[in-house]
């Protein structure tokens, strides 16, 4: 599958050629690699990826095509895609769209063609950077300037930019092969979840498990949620700089032993900043289904799913706050829980689809959670 030219330009001035698929144009933001085997479109549609180009490090990207279940958001919101091959004759039975067309009508700019391995290492060997991928200008000097001049993700607030716009009732629950996603049973916890780029795995987990979930957008405030009186509160993922969305940080402070409260990713990241922690920048982030990952309580090792690139310093935590999942691979902090207050969360995606599942128990350890506060 070859067609029009492109070119995608770091910001160091690697240059890479190749050629377009999806939208044609113009595509900035940070350039990061995934190391997932599959779950393309799961990763294409996490609004984690706001301000990102995504690389697939697998060589065949869209064999199985494009379907109208498998999506993680209203839309997609990653900047760019990159990849080896795009397949141009999905096969699946699932299968509606192939790549190709499902970035196009989406207005996603791409490029194919070019050697992601050789990209790949040198994000990991120089970190990542911003990049740009262009059909319409194929000067590199002009690109790279472009590229340098581009914001990082350091000091953005994207959960803003993605966030829903008004509070909705959430009603999905899993997937099954006869009839797709089912409507949950009956309903013992009731959740609020914060938007910050909710996956919508996460809403299907949270049926899953009894419960009935009003999402709100990022702003909203503590009295709003404290007035609903949830059996719980959930913070989601999302993309950009968790020290830099300060509203919710000042809300879920508020929060605090109030209400049971479950994070995952960007929502980990801001409850330990609400409890008095800070985060840096991962030199090229964790992104991928392969993450090996530690529960200390247990001492068991699971395979999970990530998508971030700020992590925790755990050791700016108080002591009240315990680490209680470690990253096998750098040893960075991939989980918390507060010693007397009903708070937990995970750096990692224990909801990942199309997988690993090794941590799908959190879902339940937070229904125990809220079954104890109810007593």
């Amino acid at each position: 599958m070859q067609g029009k030219r492109a070119m995608l330009v770091l910001a160091d001035g690697r240059t890479f050629s190749g050629w377009s698929i999806g939208a044609e144009g113009e595509a900035l933001g940070e350039v990061v690699f995934n190391t997932s085997l599959m779950g393309y479109q799961e990763i294409i549609t996490d609004p984690s990826y706001k301000g990102q180009i995504v690389t697939m490090t697998y060589p065949l990207i869209g064999n199985y095509g494009i379907n109208p279940e498998d999506v993680e958001a209203r839309r997609i919101f990653l900047e760019g895609f990159v990849v080896r091959e795009a397949c141009a004759r999905p096969s699946n039975w699932r299968s509606r769209l192939t790549l190709d067309d499902y970035l196009r009508g989406n207005g996603i700019v791409g490029i194919a063609g070019i050697d992601t391995r050789a990209l790949t290492r040198h994000i990991r060997e120089v970190g990542a950077q911003t990049g740009i991928i262009s059909t319409t200008d194929l000067d590199h000097r002009s690109l790279a300037q472009r590229a340098a001049e581009y914001p990082t993700l350091d000091g953005r607030d994207l959960a803003g930019e993605v966030t829903c716009d008004q509070p909705y009732t959430w009603h999905d629950g899993a997937w099954n092969l006869e009839s797709g996603y089912g409507r949950g049973g009956k309903s013992e916890f009731y959740v609020v979840a914060y938007d910050y780029g909710i996956k919508h795995n996460i809403l299907r987990n949270l049926v899953r498990v009894g419960c009935r979930v009003e999402v709100v957008p990022a702003s909203t405030s503590a009295a709003d949620v404290l007035a609903r009186n949830p059996d719980g509160i959930f913070l989601s993922n999302g993309p950009g700089d968790p020290a830099a969305v300060t509203y919710a940080v000042d809300e879920i402070k508020k929060l605090l032993g109030k209400k049971p409260i479950f994070g995952i990713c960007l929502g980990h990241q801001l409850l330990c900043l609400a409890l008095g922690g800070r985060t840096y920048k991962l030199k090229y982030g964790h992104h991928g289904g392969n993450q090996p990952v530690m529960d200390l309580t247990t001492e068991k090792v699971e395979i999970t799913a990530q998508n971030h690139g700020y992590a925790v310093d755990v050791d700016s935590l108080g002591g009240d706050v315990v680490a209680t999942h470690l990253n096998l691979n750098d040893r960075t902090n991939e989980g918390m829980a507060h010693q007397s207050l009903p708070v937990f969360s995970v750096q990692y995606h224990p909801e990942a689809s199309p997988g690993p599942h090794d941590a799908r128990y959190l879902f339940e350890r937070f229904t125990a959670m809220m079954a104890a506060g109810k007593k």
